[in-house]
C-alpha cells in the first residue's frame, strides 16, 4: 500500500467523521424514541457539580448515543447481519414463539427503584385528602416467560411488581396487573400485541374492569360495546426496533360505546378541542396505536356528556404513561371529566393543577418497564 493510497483512506476517514459531527448538530434533536418507546437524553448541563459528580460525562455519552444520526438506519442494518447469523436478539428484542416479540429484562437497579416509589409516596402523603390508586401493569415478558426463545434473559417482573408495591404500601391503594391479567394469558383473545409494548384493548379492558370493581362501580360488558378492528395491519414498536422479518402483523381493535355517550378532548398542548378520542389519520401511519387519543400529550381533559344516573365520579386524574391509551376511554362510561397528565412531558406543579380543578380522585397507571426507568417520575415528590 502506497502514500497516496494511505493519505486518501485518512482523508476519507476524517471527511466522515466531519460529516457526521455535522449531521450531529444541523439534524433535528427528538425528545422521544417512537422506535425504543423511551424519553432520550437531553443535552447535559454543564456545572460544577455536573462535572464534579461525573454526570456530566455520562449524561454526554448518552446524549450522542440516543442522537447519533440515522441511528434507525444503523439499527435496521445490524437485524439484518443478527438474522442472518440466525440470531434470536437485536437491539434489546426478543423474538420469541408464536409470532411474540419481548424486550430484555435485565435485573434492574433496586436502588433506583425505590427513589422512584419514594416519590410516588411522597406524592401520596402531599395529598393526605386525596384518594390515590397505582395501577402497574407488566409488559408482555412478564406474562408469557414460556414463549421466551431458550436460554434468553428474563428477570421475573413479579419480583419487580411486589418489591414496587411493599414499597409504597400503606400510603394508597396499590393494583397489580398480575393479579387481574393472569387468568386471561392463557386464552384466546391476546392481552397484549404479539409487535408492540403495549397491551391490547382487551387487555385494556381487563384492567378497566378490575378498576371499576376496585371503585365499586359496575363495568360495562363486551357485549355492550361495538367491538370493531380498525386496522390489521400493525407492526409495532418492537418491531421496529427490533427489524426481525416475516412477522404477522397485529390488529387493533376499538371498544365504541353503543348507547352514544359524547366525549370531547381538549389538548392542552395544542389547545384544541377535538369530538372524538380517535384519530383515524394514525391507521395510515406506522405508529397506529397513536390512534388511540392521537398519541402522546403531556396534559390533556376528557369530557363526557353522561346522563346523571351514570356518573359515578365528577372528576379523576390519571398521572399515566402509553398504557393508558386504550385504557381512557372506557373510564368515559363513568366519570364526567377526566384529567389527563403525562409524567414525561408536563412540567408544571401537579399539586397546583389538583387544587386548581378541584381534584381528589387519582389514578396513576403505569407499565413496569416505564416505571423502573423513567426518572421523570421524581417530579411527583415536589
Amino acid at each position: 500500500m502506497n502514500k497516496k493510497t494511505d493519505r486518501a483512506y485518512v482523508w476519507g476517514f476524517v471527511s466522515l467523521l466531519f460529516a457526521m459531527s455535522l449531521l450531529f448538530f444541523i439534524l433535528p434533536v427528538q425528545a422521544f424514541s417512537d422506535m425504543e418507546n423511551r424519553t432520550l437524553q437531553k443535552a447535559p448541563k454543564l456545572t460544577w457539580e455536573n462535572l464534579w459528580s461525573k454526570t456530566f460525562s455520562d449524561e454526554s455519552e448518552s446524549y450522542v448515543t440516543d442522537h447519533f444520526p440515522f441511528r434507525t438506519n444503523w439499527v435496521w442494518t445490524k437485524s439484518v447481519l443478527e438474522q442472518l447469523r440466525l440470531q434470536q436478539e437485536n437491539n434489546g428484542i426478543y423474538k420469541g414463539s408464536d409470532g411474540y416479540l419481548f424486550e430484555k429484562l435485565s435485573k434492574p437497579n433496586y436502588t433506583e427503584i425505590k427513589e422512584y416509589a419514594a416519590a410516588v409516596k411522597k406524592y401520596a402523603q402531599n395529598h393526605p385528602d386525596a384518594s390515590i390508586t397505582f395501577m402497574l401493569a407488566p409488559t408482555s415478558i412478564g406474562m408469557y416467560p414460556e414463549r421466551l426463545p431458550w436460554l434468553a434473559e428474563a428477570y421475573p417482573q413479579t419480583e419487580v411488581n411486589d418489591f414496587i408495591g411493599r414499597q409504597v404500601q400503606g400510603s394508597m391503594s396499590f393494583m397489580d396487573g398480575f393479579d387481574f391479567l393472569s387468568d386471561a394469558a392463557g386464552g384466546d383473545k391476546p392481552i397484549y400485541y404479539k409487535t408492540d409494548h403495549h397491551w391490547t384493548t382487551y387487555g385494556a379492558y381487563l384492567a378497566y374492569a378490575a378498576y371499576a370493581g376496585h371503585m365499586g362501580w359496575t363495568p360495562v360488558a363486551e357485549k355492550d360495546f361495538n367491538i370493531e378492528t380498525v386496522t390489521d395491519s400493525f407492526l409495532g414498536s418492537y418491531h421496529t426496533r427490533s427489524q426481525f422479518s416475516g412477522l404477522k402483523p397485529d390488529s387493533i381493535q376499538a371498544y365504541k360505546d353503543k348507547s352514544g355517550i359524547k366525549t370531547d378532548m381538549y389538548i392542552a398542548d395544542t389547545d384544541k378541542t377535538v369530538p372524538s378520542m380517535y384519530d383515524t389519520s394514525y391507521l395510515a401511519k406506522k405508529d397506529k396505536y397513536s390512534y388511540f387519543l392521537g398519541g402522546v400529550h403531556a396534559l390533556m381533559t376528557l369530557h363526557s356528556e353522561l346522563p346523571s344516573d351514570k356518573i359515578e365520579l365528577d372528576k379523576l386524574l390519571v398521572i399515566k404513561d402509553s398504557y393508558a391509551h386504550s385504557f381512557l376511554p372506557f373510564l368515559t362510561q363513568h366519570v364526567q371529566d377526566i384529567h389527563v397528565i403525562d409524567i414525561r412531558y408536563y412540567n408544571g406543579s401537579i399539586s397546583e393543577y389538583m387544587e386548581e380543578n378541584g381534584i381528589q380522585e387519582v389514578l396513576m397507571l403505569f407499565n413496569t418497564t416505564t416505571f423502573i426507568t423513567e426518572r421523570n417520575l421524581l417530579k411527583l415528590k415536589y
